[in-house]
């Protein structure tokens, strides 16, 4: 999808960009598909700040998506691509021959009208739901499930991809968007295509407010807070970082590894990412 500029007739709009909307459909959320998402603001269930810069947002819906696609062999038609809210890539509507309605991450090039299936006898098209068995090597691919059957977890923000590499024993190495490359089991599933609505990121927001409609508040600085509310606090004037930047919490905070040596996971990471 191509950027939308704004007119100027403001100055919060003069530098503003967003996306073009004019492949979506202009509908109202599919009824059963949605309810509505609770507003926490960051807090827990005794009123504590548990998570920095967030609060107010506009009303949202969630829509529910159908990450686990285990409809297997039953075609779908797609009946149009819509907003989401809640992230940054789009979702696509569809609807399977057995009446059944679900949403997805649309990818790109999936348009109104085209046909998606989930299933090993599925062709290698956006959309398709595949065992990481059947897709070749080389293929571009994304909502990655890591424990099969469990759902797509892995690759799912707006233009983002991952590429099958190659194949060993047991395992599938996928090259992640991160660069690192990981090995997840045969009978894991993905779906084919790089995920749709890749120009998000160039979005140019312009002012405050548009940050504040999405619940996000501002943040402040570590050095210019106090000492005992970060550990860049305090000082005379500008007095900087220091020799060992760190985060709120005392953590290192520029480049030094902090994943643990005896991660369960550690095993499945064939490369590590670079930088």
């Amino acid at each position: 999808m191509a950027l939308r500029l704004y007119k100027p007739v403001t100055a919060g709009m003069r530098f503003a960009s967003g996306v073009s909307y004019s492949q979506l459909a202009k509908k109202r959320p599919e009824r059963g598909l949605i309810s509505i998402l609770p507003k926490r603001s960051g807090r827990n269930t005794t009123g504590k700040i548990t998570m920095r810069h967030q609060g107010g947002r506009e009303k949202r819906f969630l829509r529910e998506i159908d990450w686990r696609r285990e409809k297997t062999g039953v075609a779908a038609r797609v009946l149009g691509l819509e907003y989401d809210p809640n992230r940054t890539a789009n979702v696509a509507l569809l609807q399977y021959s057995d009446g059944a309605r679900r949403y997805i991450l649309a990818p790109e090039g999936l348009k109104e009208g085209d046909t998606v299936m989930s299933g090993e006898a599925a062709p290698l098209t956006a959309g398709n739901c595949l065992p990481l068995t059947s897709i070749p090597v080389g293929t571009l691919i994304h909502g990655l499930e890591i424990v099969p059957g469990k759902g797509a977890q892995m690759v799912r923000g707006a233009g983002t991809s991952a590429q099958i590499v190659g194949f060993e024993e047991a395992y599938a190495l996928v090259k992640l968007p991160s660069s690192e490359i990981r090995r997840f089991k045969l009978n894991c599933r993905a779906i084919i295509g790089q995920v749709g609505n890749a120009d998000w990121k160039n979005i140019n927001l312009g002012k405050a407010g548009r940050k504040r409609h999405m619940g996000i508040r501002p943040t402040v600085r570590g050095t210019a807070q106090n000492p005992r509310s970060h550990p860049h606090g305090g000082g005379e004037g500008r007095s900087g970082e220091g020799m060992h930047p760190k985060t709120p919490w005392g953590k290192s905070a520029r480049g030094t590894r902090t994943r643990s040596k005896s991660k369960h996971s550690i095993k499945l990471i064939a490369q590590r990412r670079k930088g």
